[in-house]
């Protein structure tokens, strides 16, 4: 099973703002830092707010920043909340099955199994334990580079852009 990018992007964008908890993040300052564009963040901010896990503010001066602690926000629920699909396999959707091995097929109840092990696992983690120790003292020590340098980034790009980037660099 792989986390889309959007899912990526809102544990990047959620993990940003704990760490920054004594201001306002601006969409602008989360593009450059993560290399994705504006829009793509602001839907990712919008469904954010609807959640209830950012506080928006428009206009001049305007930003986000988290609405609850970053230690009562569990990586399970904001995953849950991102992806929109959790069928590891066909028969997993009763409406659109057509194995023909669901009446005796025994792996459907393994990875079932799979997957609720999974989300244990990610609601054992909050948002201040992957944000690191900024999000839980409420400061901004968490080392995101600029782009074109610096410091490694925590979490990675998505190796098909990490590719593209190394073809025009060679290229």
């Amino acid at each position: 099973m792989r986390l889309t990018d959007y899912t990526d992007y809102t544990l990047r964008v959620l993990m940003y703002c704990a760490a920054n908890r004594d201001r306002l993040v601006t969409i602008a300052e989360l593009a450059e830092r993560h290399a994705v564009s504006k829009n793509h963040l602001m839907k990712i901010v919008n469904d954010l707010g609807r959640q209830g896990l950012l506080e928006t503010t428009r206009g001049r001066g305007g930003g986000v920043r988290l609405l609850k602690e970053a230690s009562k926000i569990r990586v399970g629920d904001v995953v849950r909340g991102a992806e929109t699909d959790f069928r590891l396999v066909e028969c997993f959707d009763g409406r659109t099955n057509t194995c023909t091995l669901t009446l005796n097929c025994r792996l459907k109840h393994v990875f079932s199994a799979a997957l609720q092990a999974y989300f244990r696992e990610l609601d054992k983690a909050t948002l201040a334990d992957i944000a690191g120790a900024g999000a839980q003292r409420g400061r901004s020590d968490f080392a995101l580079p600029r782009r074109g340098g610096g410091i490694a980034p925590i979490i990675t790009p998505p190796r098909r852009k990490a590719k593209a980037r190394a073809a025009k660099t060679l290229g």
